[in-house]
């Protein structure tokens, strides 16, 4: 059966808000690969040949990809793929050597590439650094002769918790550099969280900094980071960049001074030869259920899915200037580090947080650094609109030429408020949905589609993706179903880290025969994709199922609401009853009166029975630091369950505001 909520949904069936000009899809990097392909036609009706010729013969897809890419090996690979242990077990380029850093650094031997900036930076307190693509592979090689002087080298697991600063960027490429397995945590990580990737990960070291700096505050890294090693008995060496010059305690067994470490080190140190789909990179999911999972990617692995989805169809180039505010434990990190050096654009990064130290930084960042290329989350969106926009109709942002979003499913308002005040009518975002497992994305726009709000242009080639019903058939037009792959991917996790029964059973056997990523979607009747959400979020409320971003979009609609959190509670008739928690805009009374014209938003678009049980206003709502809103989290407050792992959260005031919110009325014990 399919998952149908038996309704128009509130962005379906919308009309088209964007064309491209013809003349410049035709120069899309996306419209040089199809022609290198044989497929003339730069737009929607080449992209479906381009599909069908990747659902055909998908080894021969990617393969050509790396082609166009000029991915670099030492040895060639003899077979692209190798499926004689079934899909779930693909691998890739067999036979072939390389590595990650021969295609991100090594390959930039141009004079002018290497003067050119690699990571423009900027801290909280306005001090800023250059580093040119020289600098930063003369950072690499030292740090990567240092951490060999300890003894690190192929297959070892090193830790990487560092804010956004340059350093981070080295660390990433000097680990796999000498083989290594690179494990980002999240820098807002307690002790405990980093304690079990590690323990997990059997890592022999982690570099970290004495601290950060958010929202003028100074965060002590170190401090959690010796907190955490007691406990993980693998763990040798403890590499710290000095960054707020804050006071540390000190093991002269196992710590080390990054700038001692890297002093006097070559600055032209040799890569370590790797199988071409060795690990090199462990990341572990921000853990919505159960433990978090360690995805594994490698060499050959995240550097193609990049060139795709970054270099192709979001058309990131060479001159370039990308920034995405998020942190390296969530996959924008690496995707910012390996994706833009592959293409030899330049990072825009900045420590902290985007509104601090004035509401404007972000509009400012944007305009001083000549940004061309912006990635952002639908999270931030919506609060520049609490707050009035933040200064954004000051800001010059003509630079911008692509906006790539994910992170959460879009809602209409916000994306109009995106498109229109921010793009200017003019600029394309590109909506694009993946996962940690994926290495990447599913579902993307492109810049030579046509463009409807919150939506995106299609699947991703390569993926074999579908929206089917619970038995595995495709769904028809307008119906909600999972989301799923028919094949692998190059860019997919090689397994779950030391754990292959929990790989089969997250993904490849909730639907037999096909990856199930566990995101609730739908086609509509123009052939656009929507990504509703997670199938675990789902609300089945007297009888009827639809997803939370269905109702999140009628509240903030009203133009009252910031954010909406819509979750299910137990209810005696209903089975469950639905509950909001908003954020509102500023002006707008939290009263009576406001949660009536909710109330009724609500009942006008999806009926009676999804009349709001209670609504509850906040200050913020739990998220992630990659912006997702955590609606366990949400829920669990409501109906007084345990919150579970909040070792992810980038807010966690905010569950005790939840708390004081709901408390008054009795709602929880």
């Amino acid at each position: 059966m399919s998952i149908n909520v038996g309704m128009e949904l509130p962005f379906q069936n919308t009309p088209i808000v964007w064309r491209p000009d013809p003349a410049r899809a035709a120069t899309s990097n996306l419209a040089g690969f199809m022609r290198s392909l044989g497929l003339g036609l730069a737009d929607a009706r080449g992209y479906l040949q381009l599909l069908e010729r990747a659902e055909k013969d998908p080894g021969e897809f990617w393969h050509q990809v790396i082609r166009h890419a000029e991915l670099k090996f030492y040895a060639p690979y003899k077979q692209i793929l190798d499926t004689s242990r079934g899909i779930e077990w693909a691998q890739w380029c067999v036979g072939g050597t390389t590595n990650a850093v021969l295609n991100c650094l090594d390959r930039h031997t141009a004079p002018a590439q290497r003067a050119k900036d690699a990571i423009v930076w900027e801290a909280e307190s306005g001090e800023k650094k250059r580093w040119s693509y020289a600098e930063l592979s003369a950072q690499t090689s030292r740090l990567a002769e240092g951490l060999r002087s300890l003894g690190c080298g192929p297959g070892d697991v090193i830790g990487v918790c560092l804010p956004m600063v340059p350093e981070a960027a080295a660390a990433l490429l000097a680990i796999v550099k000498i083989g290594a397995i690179v494990l980002p945590l999240y820098s807002g990580f307690g002790a405990s969280a980093i304690a079990s990737r590690l323990t997990d990960g059997q890592a022999v070291a982690v570099i970290t900094a004495d601290g950060t700096w958010r929202r003028g505050k100074d965060i002590p890294l170190k401090r959690t980071m010796d907190e955490a090693v007691a406990s993980v008995a693998t763990l040798k060496h403890v590499i710290v960049l000095r960054n707020t010059e804050s006071p540390v305690q000190w093991d002269e067994t196992r710590d080390h001074w990054w700038h001692a470490l890297c002093a006097d080190r070559r600055d032209d140190a040799p890569n370590a030869v790797m199988p071409a789909d060795a690990p090199m990179m462990l990341m572990y999911t921000s853990g919505t259920t159960g433990k978090p999972k360690g995805t594994v990617h490698t060499h050959i692995g995240f550097i193609t899915k990049m060139a795709l989805d970054l270099g192709l169809c979001a058309d990131l180039g060479a001159d370039d200037r990308m920034m995405w505010m998020s942190d390296m434990g969530w996959l924008v990190g690496p995707m910012l580090i390996y994706g833009v050096t592959l293409a030899g654009a330049t990072i825009v990064m900045a420590e902290g947080v985007h509104d601090y130290p004035d509401a404007g930084r972000f509009w400012r960042l944007i305009e001083e650094n000549g940004l061309s290329f912006l990635g952002i989350a639908p999270t931030i969106i919506r609060s520049f609109m609490q707050v009035g926009g933040a200064g954004v109709e000051q800001a010059n942002l003509s630079c911008l030429r692509v906006v790539l979003s994910s992170g959460e499913a879009w809602t209409p308002v916000p994306w109009t408020w995106l498109f229109e005040t921010v793009c200017a009518k003019k600029i394309p975002i590109i909506n694009y949905s993946g996962g940690t497992e994926i290495g990447g994305g599913i579902v993307t726009g492109t810049v030579i589609h046509p463009m409807k709000a919150c939506a995106f242009s299609g699947p991703i080639p390569g993926m074999g993706a579908d929206v089917v019903d619970l038995s595995g058939r495709p769904t028809p037009r307008g119906e909600v179903g999972e989301l799923v792959l028919r094949q692998p991917s190059i860019g997919l996790t090689r397994s779950l880290w030391n754990d292959e029964a929990r790989y089969l059973e997250s993904y490849w056997q909730k639907i037999p025969g096909v990856w199930c990523q566990g995101d609730r979607a739908l086609i509509d009747q123009d052939g656009y994709w929507f990504v509703l959400g997670r199938s675990d979020d789902t609300l089945k409320i007297a009888g009827k199922r639809t997803g939370p971003s269905e109702v999140e979009a009628l509240v903030t609609q009203t133009g009252l609401a910031g954010e909406a959190v819509a979750v299910g509670v137990p209810d005696d008739i209903k089975g469950e009853a639905l509950v909001l928690v908003v954020t509102l805009l500023a002006g707008v009374k939290a009263d009576a009166a406001t949660k009536a014209t909710l109330s009724q938003a609500v009942v006008s678009g999806l009926g009676v029975a999804f009349r709001p049980r209670s609504i509850y206003f906040v200050a913020d709502v739990p998220k992630t630091r990659n912006m997702k809103i955590m609606r366990r989290v949400v829920r669990a407050m409501l109906v007084g369950e345990a919150p579970g792992d909040l070792s992810s959260l980038a807010n966690p005031e905010s569950v005790e505001q939840l708390v004081a919110a709901i408390q008054p009325s009795g709602a929880r014990s």
